[in-house]
């Protein structure tokens, strides 16, 4: 089988473990990786006994395909000089900063005939894809996306950071257009939203309450969605799915609790991801997370923080004309 030539442009602490997963695979070549920081660059091109490049353009001409783990505001200008050049890209979530952007990289990759799939990881996390064929109407879903606060991913607010991930998710599992969005979040510890929470409503009845946090003291990644008859329960970290159906006795008698659990611990999510990437590479089908899906995450996920900064200015309008009248007082 010939081997696919891939790059990854970014080696930080994502990065790195892209170029880890990419050296381990039989099937693929990693030509080598690239960062602004040279010095980054060439750890990891020794630790994975590749070639380190400073500029990322240098390779282009020597990979069919690259993932992109860069800062999400060079998303749209690394990709564009990727797709010009026919490389097929995986680019970190969120897709982009801005829809606009979002909208040109899926315009261009059409035109050069290039994949372009987003890395919404959570969609490999075996636990997910074990719960989708149990899913049948989901009416209420309960999400909790908490961890404590790291110095990387600050760059944008944590809705753009964490919430996404369940934005997509939600939008992937409930067959219904969304309706309206409320929501509540404010900075604590950066200048962007630490806390955020949004409660989305579709249009068939379906609800969904998503929390996100990057200041808490634990790491809690949980999914919860209620439907008829069915109680489901999917772990993220743990990689666990439960199913507690109601099992129908005489017409007397209370229903029992029926509990069903897949746990896959074993299972590396950015492995099963990146393997996806590359058979699609080779194989030239669309991705399930492709650029279309990323958008459409993008797209919630920025109406959150509008909305959230938009709750943020009319606080801080009033709170200035309280104070104003107090010293006025």
């Amino acid at each position: 089988m010939q081997k696919i030539r891939v790059g990854v442009i970014g080696v930080g602490y994502l990065g790195r473990y892209h170029a880890q997963k990419y050296a381990a695979m039989d099937d693929v070549e990693l030509v080598g990786v690239a960062d602004i920081d040279p010095m980054q660059a060439q750890r990891v091109a020794d630790e994975c006994s590749t070639t380190a490049y400073g500029n990322y353009r240098e390779m282009l001409d020597k990979v069919d395909a690259v993932s992109i783990v860069v800062p999400t505001v060079n998303h749209h200008e690394v990709a564009i000089s990727c797709l010009q050049q026919k490389v097929d890209i995986l680019v970190e979530k969120p897709i982009t900063t801005t829809l606009e952007e979002a909208d040109d990289l899926i315009a261009q990759a059409e035109n050069e005939g290039c994949i372009l799939q987003v890395g919404h990881l959570e969609r490999f996390n075996p636990a997910v894809m074990a719960m989708k064929p149990l899913l049948t109407h989901p009416l209420f879903i309960e999400a909790h996306r908490i961890s404590v606060f790291k110095n990387r991913g600050t760059d944008v607010d944590v809705v753009l950071d964490l919430m996404i991930h369940d934005i997509d998710i939600i939008l992937s599992i409930v067959d219904s257009p969304l309706q309206t969005i409320h929501t509540v979040g404010a900075p604590v510890i950066t200048p962007l939203t630490d806390i955020a929470n949004a409660r989305l409503i579709f249009e068939n009845g379906c609800t969904a309450n998503v929390t996100v946090s990057r200041i808490s003291m634990d790491n809690i990644r949980r999914m919860r969605i209620f439907q008829p008859g069915t109680y489901l329960s999917v772990e993220f970290t743990k990689k666990e799915v439960m199913a507690v159906r109601l099992k129908k006795q005489s017409p007397n008698v209370m229903p029992i609790p029926e509990i069903s659990k897949q746990a896959f611990s074993d299972q590396d999510v950015l492995e099963l991801e990146l393997k996806d990437f590359i058979a699609n590479v080779r194989n030239h089908t669309r991705p399930s997370v492709s650029g279309h899906e990323g958008r459409r995450a993008l797209d919630v996920a920025l109406q959150v923080v509008g909305q959230i900064n938009e709750n943020r200015a009319r606080m801080e309008q009033t709170l200035a004309g309280v104070h104003s009248s107090l010293l006025d007082s």
